[in-house]
């Protein structure tokens, strides 16, 4: 590690200490307030002092609790959405232990709002210290400081993306010092002498030699050597080994989401779309109205779609387009004619490439459906498709059943679970991302999945969806 990672790395615990100080500072403030009294007198004897003693041993077991929960890992690359994750999870860790020790030790502490506020602080504060020093070590780095010196060996167009998003983007904290197409004796000499700290390698299958040296080579030099998946590492990212017969036997498990993960995702998908259902009813009734308005009615359009095990079903969304370029069966002998239309534009206008079209600047999009799908918004019908059982809050991008027909085998492995709502591959790229680019990403999901990441995935979302995007 850098330096200045082990710096911040360090300096996160005394930031975060104090971040809990404050909490309980700022908790018991709050209790002395006109609108705190109001709601119940203070009837507890216990003043500021002897509560900071025992807010301050607090915090140091919280410190221990943010610890075990991985909030002090040594991966510079740590997502900040996980971390977000992680503090809400052992904060309320926290909050349990104190309500248990209460409740064993018989205190007379009568003062549940304290708890709950410093709670409360507690995970703001400290979200918001670790946002600081994360906007401080990003400065840093877009000022040339701390940076892990790269090579990046390849010359695909990952190499490629990789290279311009790393010279782009600083605050990711990588200079790149030399771009490769092969590694070869040449390379080695000019990477030892470029003094790095990481190599990136692309496509290692299709240079399976090259791969090897280069990993001796990071080996004996104390680098850190990283690797791009191709589809079938990204496959085989969840295995088990056990002996049979003596011999070592590798499964390939499909996903995590057997037995009660399935069980635990469903409880997920149902509390989160009925409450979600609840709050947007309003934003709900708003669209309905708009559309009604614009182009009269459905309000609602029923897009067939392929699901779980390869079933087709019916996702819904508001309707974007006008009535006579809907397709669908809904729309009967309307829509098998937009169906016509809708083929030519694609054979005219696509801008990808493999079995999903996108049609830029659709004039096909009405006005308002031109906004809906900036925002994402065109698609909170489908929280419906959750309670049904037809979709999942979280998974692989729903697709038509003609981009389906042209899946080779291997991406077939996405009807494992539902599609969802919202997903890795749509926070990652949303609809820039190519079509084997969007699998991989599907596939690693399935493989991977916890409910954390689920969490992440959410947690995500709306910030992605604020960023500036194409008109569709």
């Amino acid at each position: 590690m850098k330096r200045l990672e082990i710096f911040f790395m360090i300096v996160q615990v005394p930031v975060d200490l104090i971040a809990l100080l404050l909490a309980g500072t700022s908790a018991y403030w709050l209790r002395f307030t006109p609108w705190a009294l109001s709601l119940r007198p203070v009837v507890f004897q216990l003043t500021f002092h002897d509560f900071f003693s025992l807010v301050f041993w607090v915090a140091l077991s919280w410190i221990v609790m943010f610890a075990i929960a991985g909030l002090y890992s040594a991966n510079p690359n740590r997502r900040f959405a996980s971390d977000i994750v992680r503090i809400f999870l052992a904060s309320s860790l926290g909050l349990a232990a104190i309500a248990v020790y209460v409740m064993f030790t018989q205190q007379l502490f009568d003062s549940r709002f304290l708890v709950v506020a410093a709670w409360g602080f507690a995970i703001v504060y400290v979200i918001f210290g670790r946002l600081l020093l994360r906007g401080l070590k990003a400065l840093l780095y877009r000022k040339g400081m701390g940076l892990r010196r790269v090579v990046i060996i390849g010359s695909d167009v990952v190499a490629d993306r990789i290279t311009k998003a790393l010279e782009s983007r600083k605050e990711l904290g990588y200079a790149v010092v030399g771009v490769f197409k092969t590694f070869s004796k040449e390379t080695e000499a000019a990477s030892a002498l470029l003094n790095i700290d990481e190599l990136f390698f692309t496509n290692p299958r299709a240079h399976e030699n090259e791969a090897v040296a280069a990993i001796e080579f990071c080996n004996q030099h104390h680098n850190v050597f990283k690797y791009s998946a191709d589809l079938f590492a990204t496959i085989a990212s969840n295995m088990s080994v056990h002996p049979l017969a003596g011999i070592p036997i590798v499964e390939l498990q499909r996903t995590p989401l057997d037995g009660w993960g399935r069980v635990v995702k469903r409880g997920f998908d149902v509390v989160v779309s009925i409450i979600a259902l609840i709050l947007l009813s309003p934003l709900f009734f708003l669209i309905a109205c708009v559309i009604a308005l614009e182009t009269g009615r459905p309000i609602i359009y029923k897009n067939e779609r392929v699901g779980l095990r390869g079933k087709p079903f019916f996702t819904f969304k508001f309707r974007s387009m006008y009535q006579e370029d809907s397709t669908g069966p809904q729309f009967g002998a309307s829509g098998k004619k937009a169906e016509k239309k809708e083929q030519e534009l694609i054979k005219k206008k696509s801008a990808r490439i493999g079995p999903i079209y996108k049609i830029p600047d659709d004039p096909r999009v009405t006005p308002f459906g031109r906004f809906l799908r900036r925002s994402s918004m065109d698609e909170l019908p489908q929280f419906l498709n959750v309670v049904k059982g037809e979709m999942s809050v979280v998974g692989p991008r729903p697709h038509q059943p003609r981009e389906v027909r042209q899946y080779e085998r291997t991406y077939k492995q996405v009807f494992t679970l539902k599609p969802g709502i919202t997903g890795l591959a749509q926070i990652s790229g949303r609809s820039d991302l190519s079509f084997e680019e969007e699998m991989k990403l599907d596939i690693f999901y399935i493989e991977k999945w916890t409910v954390l990441l689920d969490m992440i995935i959410c947690l995500k979302t709306p910030f992605i969806l604020l960023k500036k995007r194409k008109a569709l």
